[in-house]
């Protein structure tokens, strides 16, 4: 049986069939500039109509419990975390750091309901974000100060733990946007050196153990499970161009991959290649938002359409591709992460003129 007929036998098939009619898109990666979560919403919304995915933003300039890492911390399952200067600790019992993220996603939460329900013209889809639970055990600590991806039994408690959580966020997120379908991005920065050994421990002077490719498959396919069962539609696993292991999250039965475009090898390219021609979704971070002028949306359109010439893809397969910022765009001003939207849509028409020849 290969990978996409084990991923249909979990569900899959079902998932690609809610799904709707393909063609490229745009989204962004959940960090946002500022500290107004109204008008990050409106902003988002605004410029990510259908068929483009608009997302909850993360908005890390309002401080603790706003990160990414914290505010996936804040829905674990019977697990609480404070902060410490070396960063978040898992604590025996919720402190003012675990409620302050709880309330900031709340607060997040009611905002997208507020504008949604003020929409002539809803959304058809949404799109939420999560720390995956490899970088969740290397960015979060224990009581002695080690990461939590030391252990193998904190490691696993993790994976129970968020996988136990996600239930719960997704059924407030679908309530705030009734009939939306709900689409999942599990971020994993970390994976490359989770995998490879080369995390440091607290004191600096080693490294972690590596995690085996085989336990991080099925922490993924432990959490992308209860994703599924709680109502996502879709969940792709987001991870850095370098060293990443496609094939493994394949494997675990995630829907797609998203990937930032600038780096990715001939090697890596045919493996993409390989997942779109499996009917994978893929997630292109092909517009450059990092400082510095923006490209020109042809010279993302060329990034994008080049390699997917010279491998042979036909040109209707385009459809398959969501475009994202190459990086989160917390960075920058909301006007600036405006714009980046503003491109993105425009190069998801660019790319589907191509797809319809």
């Amino acid at each position: 049986m290969s990978m996409v007929e084990k991923h249909e036998a979990r569900g899959g098939a079902s998932s690609r069939a809610t799904a709707p009619p393909r063609e490229v898109t745009a989204t962004a990666l959940g960090p946002w500039p500022g500290e107004d979560p109204v008008e990050a919403a409106r902003i988002i919304r605004g410029e990510l109509g259908s068929p483009h995915l608009p997302f909850l933003a993360e908005l890390p300039d309002r401080g603790v419990g706003s990160d990414a890492l914290g505010r996936t911390a804040s829905i674990l399952a019977e697990l609480a975390v404070d902060v410490q200067p070396y960063g978040w600790r898992l604590v025996d019992r919720p402190g003012k750091d675990f409620r302050r993220a709880a309330s900031a996603l709340a607060t997040d939460i009611n905002v997208l309901a507020d504008v949604a329900g003020a929409e002539e013209n809803p959304a058809a889809e949404i799109k939420v974000q999560l720390v995956g639970p490899l970088s969740l055990a290397a960015g979060l600590h224990l009581h002695n100060g080690e990461r939590a991806l030391l252990d193998y039994g904190a490691r696993r408690d993790l994976a129970d733990s968020l996988a136990a959580g996600v239930g719960g966020y997704l059924s407030r997120v679908a309530a705030a946007v009734p009939g939306a379908r709900l689409v999942v991005q599990m971020d994993e920065p970390e994976i490359a050196a989770v995998l490879a050994g080369t995390i440091p421990t607290s004191s600096g002077y080693r490294t972690l153990r590596a995690v085996p490719a085989s336990e991080a498959r099925e922490s993924w396919r432990l959490v992308l499970d209860a994703l599924r069962a709680a109502g996502a539609a879709e969940a792709v696993i987001s991870v850095p161009e370098v060293e990443a292991p496609f094939d493994q999250i394949l494997a675990a039965g995630a829907d797609g991959i998203a990937v930032p475009l600038k780096a990715l090898t001939s090697r890596q390219w045919e493996q993409l290649a390989g997942a779109v021609e499996s009917g994978s979704s893929l997630w292109l971070g092909a517009m450059e938002a990092a400082g510095g002028p923006l490209p020109k949306v042809a010279e993302s359109m060329e990034a994008v359409w080049r390699p997917w010439r010279q491998l042979g893809l036909p040109a209707q397969t385009l459809a398959s591709i969501r475009v994202t910022p190459s990086a989160g765009l917390a960075g920058g001003s909301p006007s600036q992460a405006t714009e980046v939207l503003g491109r993105l849509t425009r190069l998801a028409d660019g790319l589907n003129q191509l797809a319809q020849g």
